[in-house]
C-alpha cells in the first residue's frame, strides 16, 4: 500500500513539474487607436502587425557601443533610413520627424523592393506594458505618417520594443532622449 501511494505522490509530483515547466509567460500584445494623438491615451489589446524575423542569440552592435541581443522581429539597420525620436510621454511627430520621415519616404519610393520594420522605443520610465503600448503608438504613427507620403502599408510593418532595446543604458533626460525614437530595419 505505501508503495503505491509512493508511486502516486510522484507520478503527480511530476506532473505538476511537467506543467509549471511547459506553461511559459506569454508577452502582451497590444494596439492603438489610429492617428496621431497625444501620446496618452490607453490601448486596447490585440495582436500587433509583426513578422517574426532575426534569431534570439544573434547579437548586434548597439549605436552606443553595447551589444545588445537580437530578438524576434529585429532586423538588420538599412542605410539610407534616419531615426527619428519622440518628446516624452509622446507618439505624436515633431516638424523635423516629419521632416525625416519625408526623406525616408523619399528613399523607400526609389527603392520599393525594401520591406521595412518601423520599431517603437522608449526610455526606461513607466510599466513594461506602459511602454509596450506606447512604442507601438510611436512605431503605428510613424506607418501611418509613411503611408500618407505614398509608401503602401505592404512595405511597412511595426513592432514595439517597449524600453527593452535602449541606446543609452544610463538615467537621465540626455539618456532618456536618444531612447524615445522610432528605427527602421530591413525585413527579410
Amino acid at each position: 500500500m505505501k508503495k503505491r501511494n509512493a508511486c502516486k505522490l510522484f507520478l503527480v509530483m511530476s506532473l505538476s513539474v511537467l506543467l509549471c515547466v511547459a506553461c511559459a509567460k506569454k508577452p502582451a500584445t497590444t494596439s492603438m487607436e489610429e492617428g496621431y494623438g497625444s501620446g496618452t491615451e490607453a490601448a486596447g489589446t490585440s495582436e500587433l502587425d509583426t513578422p517574426a524575423y532575426g534569431a534570439i542569440g544573434e547579437s548586434s552592435v548597439g549605436e552606443e557601443g553595447a551589444a545588445t541581443e537580437k530578438i524576434p522581429g529585429m532586423g538588420d539597420d538599412i542605410r539610407g533610413l534616419e531615426r527619428i525620436h519622440f518628446e516624452f510621454d509622446q507618439y505624436t511627430l515633431t516638424a523635423e520627424a516629419r521632416e525625416i520621415l519625408a526623406r525616408n519616404a523619399q528613399f523607400l519610393q526609389i527603392h520599393n523592393t525594401i520591406r521595412v520594420i518601423i520599431e517603437g522605443h522608449c526610455d526606461e520610465r513607466g510599466s513594461d506594458e506602459y511602454n509596450l503600448a506606447l512604442g507601438e503608438r510611436r512605431a503605428r504613427a510613424v506607418k501611418d505618417y509613411m503611408g500618407s507620403l505614398g509608401i503602401p502599408a505592404s512595405q511597412m510593418s511595426i513592432i514595439s520594443y517597449g524600453e527593452e532595446i535602449p541606446l543609452d543604458p544610463q538615467s537621465g533626460e540626455e539618456a532618456w532622449a536618444k531612447n524615445r525614437r522610432a528605427d527602421f530595419k530591413q525585413a527579410n
